[in-house]
């Protein structure tokens, strides 16, 4: 599998959690599926969903301001509710809704006339269609998937209607997707309720590659996919190849009011330095209101996290992962042609920032954003026995708010020493 270039330049995209969720501010979904509430009151929140105030040019210019280079919009979760006037079922807010129109084809647009490449979210699962919960899989690999929204009764199974489901639903609606609006990424979820073998995604990646060759696709298709997409947090040990980061500005993902522990900036720009450090991308959600507007703390967020990436954006898209953490307290990045190192510091730095393990000399060490030139030098070491010392860059007296990052300007590709040093 050949990722596409574009995607692991990008670093940054935005999430786009809305649907008609967002009118009673209840969780996406699983809110019905828990009992939270019956499904026919989830569903009375179609006659609520207006999207009056749904500017996608807005969106746009907010998710390029804040640094990204591609969304990925939501249409369909797994309630079943398709953004845009589908052919496949009755259940779309084209057709059910005051909004009364196609919302996915104007976020499209809207994304290309900003240079951002056009995600779209769908799920696989759908737990209002009747064809949807007819077989079961070989075992039940989280078992409070055994719900009724999700399975039919043990010896229930009907397997004409799971193959109803999956021609005329599922590879309906992908195909109305993709001939319709053209995505770069599609981004799905809800796989777990079946076996590999059930929903073949083999042949699904087949089929969306044989209609559009270029289209990368996530890692939820069971083995299928072309990265993998961690949740909420930036894992400890990160992924082998491309990855993805999914995570919330506040707690939730879809709007819900009550969701005010909105991250700072600074928590922000944190998560989004140690996932790209680590060679990932983070995919930052944003639930909007029904009417189509996004939060405002939400957009200062992305405001903050864009001014940041601005200021150190050489650091930023064309690098790759840094070094292992040990020879650098913090994340770092590594410029394309490997001659250049950026090391992050959270913290405002004191006396001196340490890197082991450097064999490289060091033409020059700058802060990010305001050029300033930094000295440093190296300290111990065994030369003759190949051991580098250790680099000492002194701190700054210029520091950044969020994140200060150094740039260290090699004297050819970058040598580390792993070894255990001489004894």
């Amino acid at each position: 599998m050949t990722m596409q270039r574009w995607f692991t330049e990008a670093k940054l995209g935005i999430f786009v959690h809305w649907g008609i969720y967002a009118v009673d501010g209840v969780p996406e979904s699983w809110s019905f599926y828990g009992g939270d509430l019956t499904r026919e009151a989830y569903m009375r929140q179609l006659d609520g969903f207006t999207a009056a105030r749904y500017r996608p040019d807005d969106w746009a210019r907010l998710f390029a301001r804040a640094g990204a280079r591609y969304a990925v919009l939501t249409t369909k979760h797994h309630d079943g509710v398709a953004l845009w006037d589908t052919r496949c079922t009755d259940l779309s807010v084209a057709d059910r809704t005051p909004a009364a129109l196609d919302l996915v084809g104007p976020f499209a647009e809207a994304l290309r006339r900003h240079d951002l490449r056009v995600g779209l979210y769908y799920s696989h699962s759908d737990w209002s269609h009747p064809d949807y919960p007819t077989v079961r899989p070989s075992s039940l690999h989280r078992p409070w998937a055994d719900n009724r929204f999700a399975m039919p009764a043990p010896g229930e199974e009907d397997p004409e209607r799971w193959e109803r489901y999956l021609r005329n639903v599922h590879r309906g609606q992908i195909r109305e997707l993709l001939s319709r609006y053209r995505p770069d990424l599609l981004w799905f979820d809800g796989a777990w309720e079946r076996d590999e073998s059930q929903w073949r995604m083999g042949e699904l990646r087949e089929e969306i590659l044989r209609q559009r060759p270029l289209t990368v696709l996530n890692g939820r298709m069971l083995g299928h996919g072309d990265y993998a997409t961690p949740e909420l947090g930036v894992p400890i040990t990160p992924p082998e190849g491309p990855w993805e980061l999914c995570y919330t500005i506040g707690d939730a993902w879809g709007y819900q009011p009550q969701d005010t522990h909105h991250k700072s900036v600074r928590e922000l720009v944190r998560v989004f330095a140690e996932t790209i450090g680590h060679g990932g991308n983070l995919l930052l959600n944003t639930g909007p209101r029904a009417d189509g507007t996004i939060v405002e703390e939400h957009a200062q967020r992305l405001e903050g996290l864009g001014g940041w990436i601005r200021d150190n954006q050489e650091a930023v898209y064309a690098t790759e992962r840094g070094v292992p953490y040990g020879h650098h307290y913090g994340p770092s990045m590594l410029s394309k042609d490997r001659r250049t190192l950026f090391l992050v510091c959270f913290d405002t730095p004191r006396e001196f920032i340490e890197l082991r393990g450097l064999k490289n000399k060091v033409r020059k060490v700058s802060v990010l954003g305001s050029g300033a030139e930094v000295a440093h030098r190296v300290v111990g070491g065994f030369p003759s026995g190949g051991v580098p010392g250790v680099l000492r860059v002194a701190a700054p007296t210029l520091h950044d708010p969020y994140a200060t990052v150094l740039a260290l300007e090699l004297d050819g590709e970058i040598e580390l020493y792993r070894g255990h040093g001489v004894g």
